[in-house]
């Protein structure tokens, strides 16, 4: 018998997802007679304990006797229990600093970790995650900050909602100004993006198309690999160098700048990629941009003058074009920044729901009978040593 435990978020500010809803472990249970699922009493879980128990699950408090824990985003290094296998979103993948001491810990006391960022099929695309909802959320959001700084339309917030239905439901009558906006990135997030786009009856056109004129009707484009980057030396892109040596290519995305009234922003971005653009790029007179949502949240990253995150209850903050310094938001001289580390928390039932049928298809069967190739891959830590794909975290392990 596996005996599977979802975890109480330790994080502050609590995050309210949960890996498994209580219609999923019912589910498992029912189908899998070898799997036990027990929860974690939470005050804070977007389904609530009385939902558990009225799905035959177990809410405890000690969660020793579980062979597998799951949580969502990182666990404090002081709750972890030693020996076991945990999977959650550990963010140390990019040598996170406030996360270095946690996977000291991870190491120090045995634990086998599973990282969710990290599990890919074989063509290195993500398997499960939470990227649609940030993009649906997100995109959301940046409509509705550039609405408060023109005036011109007024949209509520995802949160007061109780579901993606309800929200999608807002979106009826709504009428936009033509406006232009620029999506960036071709996973989970972009697709989030875009599906808010269509809802809300704006029409895409092509890269083209929306650099040569303005248009008598709100528009997209939808920016992919080939659209946004191309290599230094002859101008050409190919995914998969692109993938292996991203240092190697610049952006391409400047004359959008010139031409783009809101930046919907979901590239994957680290250190060797490419900037969209630079903080001085900000500053020019050509630079119409008035309202980003960075959805792929990296400070100083993809979109540079991303200062750091802000609250669902407060997540727009403006740049001043002259001082590039953060300034309240809707200001006249300034760019309106929409940064967010946990937007799918505004959709949580509807985000864990997703999330856990992709953790059920594609993950569960083989963590309970011991593991994948896909499993391993993403193991990041086990028996006291870092996964085989990990060793260059060693001296961000060691603290060096």
């Amino acid at each position: 018998m596996v005996k599977i435990g979802l975890i109480r978020e330790g994080k502050i500010p609590a995050d309210n997802r949960v890996a498994l809803t209580p219609a999923q472990c019912k589910w498992i249970q029912k189908n899998s007679p070898d799997v036990t699922v027990v929860a974690q009493s939470s005050p804070e879980r977007c389904f609530t304990d009385r939902e558990y128990t009225k799905a035959g699950v177990e809410v405890v408090e000690d969660l020793s006797e579980c062979d597998i824990l799951l949580g969502i985003k990182e666990v404090p290094p002081s709750q972890l229990i030693a020996g076991k296998t945990y999977l959650f979103f550990s963010h140390t993948k990019k040598k996170q600093p406030h996360n270095q001491l946690l996977l000291r810990t991870i190491l120090d006391s045995n634990i086998r970790l599973v990282d969710y960022e990290c599990l890919e099929h074989e063509d290195g695309q993500r398997i499960i995650g939470f990227g649609f909802f940030a993009g649906v959320v997100g995109a959301h959001n940046g409509i509705m900050a550039y609405g408060e700084r023109t005036g011109l339309f007024r949209l509520g917030r995802v949160y007061k909602e109780k579901s993606f239905r309800e929200l999608i439901h807002t979106y009826f009558g709504i009428r936009l100004p033509n406006v232009k906006i620029a999506v960036t990135g071709s996973g989970r997030v972009g697709h989030g993006i875009v599906e808010v786009m269509n809802l809300m009856g704006i029409h895409e056109v092509e890269p083209d198309d929306y650099l040569k004129r303005r248009f008598s009707y709100p528009v997209y484009t939808h920016l992919k690999g080939a659209d946004l980057y191309e290599h230094r030396d002859n101008g050409t892109y190919s995914r998969s160098d692109f993938h292996d040596n991203p240092g190697q290519y610049k952006s391409r995305f400047l004359p959008y700048t010139e031409q783009t009234d809101i930046l919907m922003n979901g590239v994957y971005w680290d250190k060797t990629v490419p900037r969209l653009f630079e903080k001085t790029d900000a500053q020019s007179s050509n630079f119409i941009i008035q309202t980003i949502a960075d959805i792929t949240d990296d400070a100083d990253g993809s979109v540079p003058i991303n200062v750091g995150d802000q609250t669902i209850e407060d997540p727009v903050y403006g740049i001043d074009k002259e001082s590039l310094q953060k300034v309240a938001p809707y200001k006249g001289n300034s760019i309106d920044v929409m940064a967010v580390g946990n937007l799918p928390n505004e959709l949580p039932r509807d985000a864990s729901r997703y999330f856990g049928e992709q953790l059920i298809k594609f993950i569960l069967d083989d963590l309970v009978k011991g593991g994948s190739p896909i499993i391993e891959r993403a193991t990041m830590a086990a028996a006291g040593k870092l996964g085989k794909d990990f060793g260059y975290l060693q001296d961000y392990a060691d603290g060096k």
